[in-house]
């Protein structure tokens, strides 16, 4: 019997131990899946800011590969503090349009064999923004002043301003720069002449008894340049260690492709988004020397830029666009007019747009479709895209389908015969009153069958000239 007792008595310790065993694994195993799935989801801290020091900082920057190097003081180190702990908005800002520009910049600083890291000048001359303007009327990304952007070609007139080019620009400013440089022989000295006039830097030298050094004249420049050099060096370590500082864009941004076409003409460039699908606000952004959306014959050899992806539609078809997009008489008032009621708006658009339609217009209600872009809506019924979003206070291009949308028609632009724009035209004696902005390829497309040859064998016309208010034969 006692043999017996014990052999339960281990039976009892063994199980015991086996579900202790059991229970450790089981709680092994959820411990290891709960590491497992904070290590594949961690939470990112994008607003942490990590600590540094002066000497931290010292070091990398003695580690920086440069053609421009410098030495960290305490005016440096107070701007580098400002754009990585006190004003990183405007860092993150920048970061986020650099990979647009930069390698236009790099390009060109090649191109004149230049130190590369002056493309970081145009951070603190504009924040890389092309329409940046300054106080005194300084603009574009490389703040040219009027006399000195013509200097380096950068003309202008009321519908394009080449300082707003940022490959001109670009271009000119290498030149600028580098004039400077062969003129003081020192690239502090230099920028801060970019910054204030080779005239003062000069002055500047004489006061401190001829020394020719920017911090030996530091303190006899203007109180503006002597923060605008610093800036740029605390820039040039910030961009190269936006890492360490946790300077990380949360949603990157990627620059739209594009290339350059040359029409040789004047240009309405509404028109060209309208018949192409391109939203006329990308044609904006590629293109911010074009204030009016227009380009006059006065620069009618300046290309245009446009999004890669339209580029060889429009390239196969320029000729036939080449009238459709030739900018009018009409359309130079009504472009720049409404660019100038658009730049003076205060109050929100629906109170300011009521009074753009006029009385004698008929409304219709068009629903969207699939596959429909504000583009090709404002071809079909004989508008633009800027009307349809003034209509209907659209902030953007995006529609989506089943929206309706209110498009205004002067009453008898179309005969009643040809109400329907898609219907193919077979019967005789069919007429279409021309509006503002249309030219004989548009026309030809709001109706399916006719070609711009019929019509101007229908209307007699030996060339592709029309004006608002003719009446053409369409069938």
């Amino acid at each position: 019997m006692k043999n017996l007792s014990i052999s339960l008595t281990s039976i009892f310790f063994l199980l015991i131990l086996s579900q202790k065993e059991a229970l450790s694994q089981e709680l092994f195993e959820i411990n290891n899946a709960t590491i497992e799935e904070e290590t594949i989801a961690p939470i990112y801290h994008f607003e942490h800011i990590p600590d540094f020091n002066y000497n931290e900082v010292a070091k990398k920057i003695q580690a920086m590969d440069t053609d421009m190097p410098f030495e960290l003081n305490e005016r440096i180190f107070s701007f580098i503090n400002y754009f990585v702990v006190r004003n990183r908005e405007y860092t993150k800002m920048v970061i986020q349009r650099k990979d647009v520009f930069f390698p236009m910049f790099e390009q060109a600083l090649l191109d004149h064999e230049m130190p590369e890291d002056i493309k970081y000048l145009s951070i603190i001359e504009s924040g890389l923004n092309p329409k940046a303007k300054s106080r005194v009327g300084a603009l574009g990304l490389w703040q040219f002043m009027p006399a000195t952007g013509k200097m380096y070609g950068l003309d202008y007139n009321k519908d394009v301003d080449l300082r707003m080019d940022p490959e001109l620009s670009s271009d000119a400013a290498a030149k600028y720069l580098k004039s400077l440089y062969r003129m003081f022989g020192n690239w502090e000295l230099a920028l801060a002449a970019y910054n204030c006039g080779p005239g003062n830097v000069r002055k500047a030298i004489r006061r401190s008894g001829g020394k020719k050094t920017f911090w030996g004249v530091y303190d006899y420049l203007p109180k503006e340049t002597r923060s605008y050099v610093p800036q740029f060096q605390a820039m040039m370590y910030v961009m190269r260690y936006a890492e360490d500082h946790n300077l990380i864009l949360e949603q990157p941004t990627y620059p739209i492709a594009y290339e350059k076409i040359k029409f040789n003409q004047e240009l309405d460039l509404e028109q060209l988004a309208a018949i192409s699908g391109i939203c006329i606000e990308d044609l904006e952004y590629l293109n911010p020397a074009v204030q009016n959306r227009m380009i006059p014959v006065s620069n009618q050899f300046m290309a245009v830029n446009v999004p890669k992806s339209k580029a060889g539609f429009i390239t196969e078809n320029k000729e036939e666009f080449s009238d459709a997009v030739r900018l009018t008489s009409e359309r130079s008032v009504a472009l720049r007019t409404n660019s100038i009621a658009t730049s003076n708006i205060s109050k929100p658009v629906a109170a300011a747009t009521t009074s753009q339609v006029p009385s004698n217009q008929d409304k219709i209600t068009y629903v969207v479709r699939s596959g429909d872009v504000l583009g090709t809506i404002a071809q079909k019924h004989g508008t633009t895209v800027t009307n349809i979003k003034n209509w209907n206070n659209l902030s953007s291009n995006t529609i989506k389908v089943g929206q309706k949308l209110a498009i205004y028609k002067k009453g008898g632009s179309f005969d009643s015969n040809l109400a329907n724009n898609n219907s193919t035209l077979d019967n005789a004696n069919q007429f279409y009153t021309v509006q503002p902005g249309d030219s004989l390829w548009i026309i030809s497309k709001k109706f399916n069958g006719v070609t711009i040859e019929q019509i101007k064998k229908l209307n007699n016309l030996n060339s592709n000239q029309i004006k608002p208010g003719q009446k053409l034969k369409i069938g």
